[in-house]
């Protein structure tokens, strides 16, 4: 096992686990919370100003680090707003994007290295306009200037408190949920937990609690790296043999996804937005391998006929949309009253 796979599993026993490690942690965990309420507190008192765009803004994010599906939701909500008429634009961070200036657009053929691997996933899923950065603000004026965009869908920025925000919506792992409730490093949470009740709405991938609204993953069929046209039925893949590989935030439901459609996986995980090269997925008996959309999109330039990726699609409760319907009319309704 490797050294990061080492820290990796480390680092799930002390946050998701009993591992003792969360108790020398503890203090820093407080300290951590103590900042995160402080920083909230500056924007929220005007001491630091946040931005307002001149659309609305739908923030979707996570109180936890790691993957919780907000990309999939991300994407369920783009195609939404446009079933309802609107003109979507997304922003992002670009995370582990290493362009050398910021803003960025997207496009489905942008390099994952340059702009991120979950903001390509999201230009090519949409085909709506995407811009990344460090900075919300500049996204939106940038986004703006280069589209007709009348409404902004924010991937992961709900502690980007420099941006201003009409409607929240926060989602968690149904399994994992807030870990064992402690703050960086001591747990997995960027806020405490008392922060889901501030929401508007409260997603949850898989079972929901009170209050939550559940999200269910939809994976259908694979389809093979570097000829998008060539699709094959999940649940009658031959071989069923599979190696399944995943470098995302839990890779664990990935795996069980495909358990559940009747494959014999054999589980390889990889730490959130692994650099994934040709070695990784040489396991030297030649059979298929399977990977999620976003580990894909850094494995193309290097494919060959054993590589699928499964597309992710969410469904969510009528209710849900509903609830989100009436909050978007409000903000409308409020934008034309001011």
């Amino acid at each position: 096992m490797s050294i990061s796979a080492r820290w990796h599993r480390l680092v799930e026993d002390i946050w998701y686990g009993k591992h003792p490690a969360r108790l020398l942690l503890a203090p820093l965990g407080w300290l951590f919370r103590g900042v995160a309420w402080l920083r909230r507190a500056v924007y929220a008192s005007g001491l630091l100003s946040a931005y307002q765009a001149p659309v609305p803004v739908v923030v979707v994010g996570n109180i936890t680090v790691g993957g919780t599906g907000k990309t999939p939701l991300v994407i369920w909500l783009a195609h939404r707003l446009r079933e309802y008429g609107f003109k979507p634009g997304i922003v992002a961070r670009g995370y582990r994007g290493v362009a050398r200036s910021w803003p960025q657009q997207v496009r489905g053929d942008s390099d994952p290295v340059t702009v991120g691997d979950e903001a390509v996933v999201i230009a090519r899923r949409t085909r709506m306009p995407v811009a990344v950065g460090p900075r919300r603000g500049e996204d939106i004026e940038q986004l703006l200037r280069h589209s007709d965009a009348d409404i902004i869908v924010c991937d992961d920025g709900l502690q980007h408190y420099a941006l201003k925000r009409d409607i929240e919506i926060v989602v968690l792992d149904g399994v994992r949920r807030v870990g064992n409730g402690a703050c960086l490093p001591a747990g997995p949470l960027r806020e405490p937990p008392g922060r889901l009740a501030e929401a508007d709405l409260v997603v949850s991938n898989g079972l929901a609690g009170r209050g939550e609204f559940a999200m269910r993953y939809l994976a259908e069929q694979a389809v093979r790296l570097g000829n998008p046209r060539e699709r094959r039925a999940l649940d009658q893949f031959e071989p069923r043999n599979v190696h399944a590989v995943a470098g995302v935030g839990n890779p664990e439901g990935f795996f069980a996804l495909l358990k559940r459609k009747g494959l014999r996986v054999t589980a390889h995980a990889y730490p959130d937005h692994h650099a994934f090269s040709p070695d990784d997925l040489d396991f030297g008996d030649g059979l298929p391998v399977l990977m999620t959309e976003k580990d894909a999109v850094k494995c193309e330039h290097f494919a060959d006929q054993r590589m699928w990726y499964v597309p992710i699609d969410v469904e969510l409760p009528e209710v849900f949309e509903r609830r989100f319907k009436t909050l978007l009319k409000k903000v409308l309704d409020g934008q034309e009253a001011a």
